[in-house]
């Protein structure tokens, strides 16, 4: 386990860009942490450690998007699938499969479907409004 600390998400997006160097084809990056807390920031920096300059937005209407890149870099928002059928028709199964990165919000409501190697990070508020404390877990952190 790593834990972080962050004022800023300019920071939180350093913090990922460091996580990320870690990272390679085939990760899954599973988020923890309630509304506002940064985890697309987080998705932003990731971007950044892998050289890809995509315009970066929260997936919560589109379930998920493909930023490209190399890796090949996915973007989920699970916050809208209850259960098997939902996950299911989300095609989720079918990104598992191959050397991309998976990066997925709201991943407590998929939690079962989560592969054994899964880098789990959680953002929750520090002492202050704009304090990040992240811990990394998984994947050697």
């Amino acid at each position: 386990m790593t834990i972080f600390s962050s004022a800023s998400e300019e920071q939180t997006g350093r913090i990922a860009e460091t996580v990320c160097r870690k990272l390679g084809g085939g990760s899954v990056v599973a988020f923890r942490g309630g509304l506002g807390m940064g985890k697309t920031a987080f998705v932003r920096g990731a971007l950044k450690a892998f050289g890809n300059d995509a315009f970066v937005s929260s997936p919560t209407f589109a379930l998920v998007h493909d930023y490209g890149g190399t890796p090949h870099v996915y973007h989920f928002d699970m916050y809208r699938v209850s259960g098997w059928d939902d996950l299911y028709s989300t095609g989720f199964f079918d990104y598992l499969n191959d050397d991309s990165v998976l990066f997925i919000e709201w991943s407590e409501n998929i939690e079962e479907a989560l592969p054994e190697n899964t880098v789990y990070v959680e953002i929750a508020q520090g002492a202050t409004e704009n304090d990040r404390v992240i811990t990394v877990t998984g994947g050697g952190f």
